[in-house]
């Protein structure tokens, strides 16, 4: 590892989806399904959604599973779409899921496979 050199991703997209507890791994698991590498789940306390979704009569519990993915642009929408499917969005209450574009990403690349990139 030369420790200086910084390889730079132009093509990368962060996706973040934000469920209730208890199911993020079954979204990570189908985001992994789908070609993505790895995620981060972290936790965290939402709220100012409850009184709206109260009214369609939706329990809604305040403790969230944050979960981050880089991906590929070019893989980006399959996995999105995956993780939709899995962590049920189409469903009142379930949660929200957004993909931003990532002006630079960096990591460790192994050089056999920054040799075929490049």
């Amino acid at each position: 590892m030369s420790g200086n050199n910084i390889t730079v991703l132009t093509d990368a997209s962060l996706i973040t989806c934000i469920v209730q507890r208890g199911t993020a791994d079954d979204i990570v698991k189908a985001a992994q399904e789908a070609g993505a590498q790895g995620a981060t789940i972290h936790y965290g306390q939402g709220n100012g959604m409850q009184e709206v979704l109260g009214i369609l009569n939706v329990a809604i519990d305040m403790e969230k599973e944050i979960i981050n993915i880089v991906v590929a642009d070019d893989q980006a929408d399959r996995i999105y779409e995956r993780m939709f499917l899995a962590g049920k969005l189409d469903t009142p209450g379930m949660g929200i899921m957004y993909m931003t574009k990532l002006e630079k990403a960096a990591t460790y690349i192994p050089p056999e496979i920054l040799e075929r990139l490049l």
